[in-house]
Order: structure tokens, then C-alpha cells, then sequence
């Protein structure tokens, strides 16, 4: 059982568990929280109605929130020749070729996502052990593996987010930040919510999102009712 904090137990009893909160009240309850000392990242979990063990009901993609996460994300890019050059200007923290997989072979990992071109998928692919546990490997699911470098560095680098469903069948993500204005993480939180509907597999029959809650990084969830 997870031993939680004093302060974590105490704003527990602010937030009523079973209560289905609208998103405006869902958000005003988590700023109404007691503060930390840093910008908490707002997240939003939601239960699919699937079974995460067929891979034709797994959700994954990835969205550009209106707003991003309020975080600069450090993207590298694997290329080579003009692509090479197209990365570096779009922004992209390091580029390279197979001297990259090497490096990332070597135990470097400070990174937060890598792209890549169709054509170093050769080389690339020898990280699928590495970077899948990590939820960093190139997908075209994601849009990461693309021959259009600078748009999708510039849209990771802005704030876009990947997400994919874990065993239990949840997709979580961060929205943005505890001090973002309300709109703003209303707004992201809609994107999302609409992102996740348009790519409902067609596989799945019945309810496809279950359930719906937001958390900051030191908070309880708060349950969002469901449209």
C-alpha cells in the first residue's frame, strides 16, 4: 500500500472521492488545494472501455495542446544530410546518425523525444529495447517518424504530447500547469478529450471512455463528469 505524505493526507478530505466535478470546478478545486514550492503539472487520466491486450483496441497517438505543458522538451532527431541541418534550425537539441544510436546504446538518455526520418528506421529500430520501456522509441503512430523534421520538432519543442494506454487500459498525459489559467487548461484538457474520441478503435463496442480525472503532481484526483 502506498504510504502517502502528511500534507497529501490532509487535502485528501478537501476533494470528495466519488463526486463528479464539471471541468471548471474539476480545475478550481486542484488551485484551491494547499501550494508547494513549485509549479505542479496538471494531469488527466482516463479509463478506456478496452482490452489493452488486443492490439486493435491499444490507443496511442500523440496531439498539439493549444497551450503546450509549460515545459521546453529536449527532442533529438536522427538523420542524416540536409534533414541534419533541417533539425538543428527547427531547434532540435542534438542530430546525428548511427553515432547517435551508439551514444543512446551507451546508457545516454537525457532526452524527452526522439524523431527520426523513414530511413534510419534501420539503425533506430536496434533501440526498440531501450527506448520502448521508456516511452521514448519513433512511432508513425506518433507522428515521430516523419520526413517533415522541422514541423514535428517545433511541435514537441512547443508542447505536444504522446500518449498510449497501459496495461490496465488508462491514457495518461500532462494538460499543462497548475498555473496556467483555468481556460487555458480547459482548453487543453478539451483537445485532449476530443483527440482521444476521434481514434476510438473500431473494435470497441460499448462505453469507450469510462472514466475521466485530473490530479496535480501533489494532489488527489478529481473525477471530471464524463459528457
Amino acid at each position: 500500500m502506498t504510504k502517502r505524505s502528511k500534507r497529501y493526507q490532509q487535502i485528501a478530505g478537501k476533494v470528495e472521492a466519488e463526486k463528479q466535478y464539471t471541468v471548471d470546478d474539476a480545475i478550481s478545486t486542484l488551485k484551491q488545494l494547499p501550494p508547494t514550492k513549485f509549479d505542479q503539472t496538471v494531469d488527466v487520466a482516463i479509463c478506456l472501455g478496452i482490452n489493452p491486450q488486443k492490439t486493435e483496441q491499444q490507443v496511442r497517438g500523440s496531439v498539439a495542446l493549444p497551450h503546450g505543458i509549460g515545459k521546453t522538451r529536449k527532442v533529438i532527431v536522427f538523420a542524416t544530410g540536409d534533414k541534419c541541418s533541417e533539425a538543428e534550425q527547427a531547434g532540435a537539441d542534438a542530430v546525428g546518425g548511427e553515432e547517435l544510436v551508439k551514444k543512446i546504446q551507451d546508457g545516454w538518455a537525457d532526452f524527452d523525444v526522439a524523431i527520426t526520418t523513414p530511413d534510419m528506421m534501420k539503425y533506430v529500430g536496434k533501440l526498440g529495447k531501450i527506448l520502448g520501456p521508456q516511452g521514448k522509441m519513433p512511432s508513425p503512430k506518433t507522428g515521430t517518424v516523419t520526413q517533415d523534421i522541422a514541423r514535428t520538432v517545433k511541435e514537441y519543442k512547443a508542447g505536444k504530447v504522446e500518449f498510449r494506454t497501459d496495461a490496465g487500459g488508462v491514457v495518461h498525459a500532462p494538460i499543462g500547469k497548475l498555473s496556467f489559467e483555468t481556460t487555458k487548461l480547459k482548453e487543453n484538457f478539451e483537445t485532449f478529450i476530443q483527440t482521444i474520441q476521434k481514434i476510438r478503435p473500431a473494435a470497441v463496442k460499448g462505453d469507450f471512455i469510462k472514466k475521466i480525472s485530473l490530479s496535480a503532481t501533489m494532489s488527489p484526483s478529481v473525477i471530471v463528469k464524463n459528457k
